[in-house]
């Protein structure tokens, strides 16, 4: 409902439909767990509730709003990064996570000259992000996905709002689209990991 609200440019479905994604999404996540008495379910459900928190607080006009729900989301991707370094790790974290410094260099450089007093808390927030999409590589295939997603998200809502001339067909679409997907595949890839056998060897 909200990606066709944004498709369809229908300002008062998306404004309605926004809040609830995080909700729908906690709801699921906690239904599909085998026990919601684990650090799964504790720290999956925390990274939920403060991306609602800053799904909300960036629907406010002005810095204010933006600063609040940029520091939501960095709590958000702090229980994330918990998550996915310490409760459900399969492996160390692939070699290639050394690219997310190279993207991380590259997106503050991108956007230093217009982020004004900003920028500082922007390249916090990137080098959690990007600490969240190394420590994933080292989970299974979902998480991992997710986490590459919803980076592609965070890197084309920053170039959208900070980088002039950066614009294209239904950008707000694309951007919602991979957010959602993104955090879909975490949480899905967080109850696969759940719901795996305590035996089970490490490596799939």
């Amino acid at each position: 409902m909200h990606l066709y609200a944004l498709f369809a440019a229908d300002a008062s479905l998306a404004n309605l439909s926004k809040p609830l994604l995080m909700i729908a999404l906690l709801l699921a996540f906690l239904w599909s767990l085998p026990s919601l008495r684990s650090r799964i379910a504790l720290f999956g459900s925390l990274a939920i509730i403060f991306s609602w928190l800053g799904d909300v607080s960036l629907a406010s006009p002005g810095d204010l709003g933006f600063l609040i729900g940029l520091g939501c989301f960095l709590c958000a991707h702090l229980f994330y990064l918990w998550l996915l370094s310490r409760v459900i790790p399969l492996r160390r974290p692939s070699r290639w996570a050394w690219v997310f410094v190279v993207w991380w260099v590259a997106f503050v450089l991108v956007l230093a000259a217009h982020a004004g007093l900003l920028l500082a808390p922007i390249a916090v927030y990137g080098a959690i992000l990007g600490a969240v999409a190394a420590a994933a590589l080292g989970c299974n295939r979902w998480v991992a996905a997710g986490a590459l997603v919803f980076l592609a998200s965070d890197s084309l809502l920053g170039l959208h709002l900070f980088l002039p001339g950066f614009e294209f067909w239904q950008v707000d679409f694309v951007i919602m689209l991979f957010y959602i997907v993104g955090q879909g595949l975490i949480a899905w890839g967080a109850i696969h990991a759940a719901r795996r056998p305590r035996s089970a060897p490490v490596g799939g």
